[in-house]
């Protein structure tokens, strides 16, 4: 496994109850350049059993994360999302696909995947988009984000 190494100041922290390890392999398989990096494995001190990761670090879309097993009591919410900047409609399909799988589609790009994390799928243009009226009602009444109805909303 590559070792962690932080080119960033501030990176995030992701407290998962007990499937930080099972979330980083889901992630790091969807988004391409993604790896795992060094995890650290409990010796059997402290709340964890003997062998179980603790913190794993893993690179994703260019960023780097630390995955933390912290126990139940602080679960994700849509306080906190993570972004995912598509091209074009292919990539919003995709990844639309991929995230929701075993998770819940929210609405206006918004989706929270089987772990909890809240994502944003949109198109990359979105805020050209949006700041047009009619763009912004199309969006609302969206599920997963369709381009050519949101650039036919904002030509309208």
């Amino acid at each position: 496994m590559a070792t962690i190494t932080r080119t960033a100041q501030i990176t995030p922290f992701l407290w998962f109850e007990d499937k930080a390890e099972e979330a980083v392999d889901f992630y790091t398989g969807i988004f391409p350049g993604s790896r795992k990096l060094d995890a650290m494995r409990s010796s059997g001190a402290g709340p964890w059993p003997e062998g179980k990761v603790v913190t794993i670090g893993f690179e994703m879309g260019g960023a780097g994360y630390t995955a933390f097993n912290g126990g139940p009591g602080f679960p994700f919410t849509q306080a906190i999302s993570l972004v995912v900047h598509c091209a074009d409609q292919t990539e919003i399909d995709h990844y639309w696909k991929e995230l929701s799988a075993g998770g819940t589609e929210i609405q206006c790009g918004w989706l929270k995947d089987k772990f909890g994390m809240h994502w944003q799928i949109i198109p990359a243009n979105i805020f050209n988009l949006i700041k047009h009226p009619k763009a912004m009602q199309a969006m609302m009444n969206m599920v997963k984000l369709d381009i050519a109805a949101l650039e036919a909303a904002a030509k309208s």
